[in-house]
């Protein structure tokens, strides 16, 4: 490739952005037909493809990832060469976009997330839920900077991407003051037949406590599968049952839900991460989440 089109470049970057060609075509004020050409001619010049179906819209390929890095720096660099000669003082880093899988406890996404409004240079976020694959494909196509989760992006998911460790915690069972009264004494025995409300069996933290209570021996009476940790803390809250919750929001749990500890189990753990698609962080927002989780929130 001995030139490169800096327009047809510019389609390439907003269509990855807008995850379709339509929504592309609209904002770009072009013609679908046009847009779709254009893009050819791109990955004609590269001798690649860099785009895949999925769905009703499209998706990067290997090479279109490093394609739009590149072109993502570009026209970033060309934003930030317009303010100057404005005039206009260039804040790096203050836009941060993160996703969180719906089945991760809030209140440890809360957690995560409250460095973010404590650093010197302000900072819009924009936070999105949804699930695990479609945040790590959103990822993959550069929608956001992170994603913060519960489980680590594994070598069955094809997205090239990065685990970084934020810490990890045991786990505490909760319940209210009531059905604490008979079930503190004697634990975890005392769980044996107690009503449980657990986390859905697809979750990495159900198939850790499955497999701990059989080593115990116990058969707790699982009263409500919930894939929203929320929803499971507010019918705890009502006394239908004890649950789990990472030690780590332990005071949370108990102030914001009105339960009492019935006991902790260290044995079982859970471990939460930020996941990016560099091997090292950069952004000074992700920097002072993982710095802030690893001092204050797992230490």
């Amino acid at each position: 490739m001995d030139w490169l089109n800096y327009h047809h470049l510019l389609y390439f970057w907003t269509t990855a952005r807008e995850g379709s060609i339509a929504r592309a075509a609209a904002k770009l004020h072009v013609t679908q037909p046009t847009l779709s050409k254009q893009l050819g001619q791109l990955e004609k010049s590269v001798g690649a493809k860099l785009f895949q179906r999925s769905g009703r819209g499209r998706v990067l390929t290997e090479m279109g990832q490093t394609v739009f890095r590149y072109a993502d720096e570009i026209f970033t660099l060309g934003q930030e060469l317009k303010d100057v000669v404005r005039g206009q003082q260039v804040r790096p880093g203050s836009r941060l976009v993160v996703g969180v899988p719906d089945v991760m406890p809030k209140l440890i996404a809360y957690r995560l997330l409250q460095p973010v409004f404590r650093l010197s240079e302000p900072v819009e976020m924009f936070c999105y839920e949804s699930s695990f694959e479609s945040l790590l494909s959103d990822l993959a196509a550069h929608r956001f900077d992170v994603v913060l989760s519960d489980t680590p992006i594994g070598a069955r998911i094809r997205v090239k991407a990065y685990n970084h460790l934020l810490g990890e915690c045991g786990v505490t069972i909760f319940g209210t003051a009531d059905l604490a009264q008979d079930r503190r004494d004697g634990f975890p025995q005392s769980l044996d037949g107690a009503p449980l409300l657990l986390p859905t069996e697809d979750t990495e933290l159900r198939r850790s406590l499955d497999q701990w209570f059989e080593t115990q021996g116990v058969r707790p009476r699982v009263v409500g599968h919930f894939y929203d940790s929320a929803l499971l803390k507010e019918f705890g809250h009502a006394g239908v049952g004890l649950f789990p919750a990472p030690t780590a929001i332990e005071r949370e749990v108990q102030r914001q839900y009105h339960v009492e500890v019935i006991g902790r189990i260290e044995a079982v753990r859970e471990r939460f991460y930020a996941i990016t698609i560099e091997r090292r962080i950069k952004h000074p927002a992700v920097l002072a989440i993982s710095e802030s989780a690893q001092r204050d929130l797992f230490a």
